[in-house]
């Protein structure tokens, strides 16, 4: 009994009382999301691309 209730009140406050974003706004977060997520792999790449060639550098000099 407990569990229905639970429900129609879940149901309740999702279809009343949640306000949804529209579509545009979907769609221009999700453009945020991905360009933010290109910039950081970008600088992730450069630093490990950079820091792998420091390495080769420092190893190259003891042998």
């Amino acid at each position: 009994m407990k569990l229905k209730l639970y429900f129609q009140e879940a149901f309740n406050e999702l279809i009343h009382k949640v306000s949804w974003p529209t579509w545009s706004d979907l769609q221009s977060s999700a453009l945020v999301v991905m360009v933010a997520s290109l910039i950081i792999a970008l600088i992730i790449f450069v630093m490990d691309y950079s820091f792998q060639n420091l390495m080769d550098l420092i190893y190259s000099m003891f042998y």
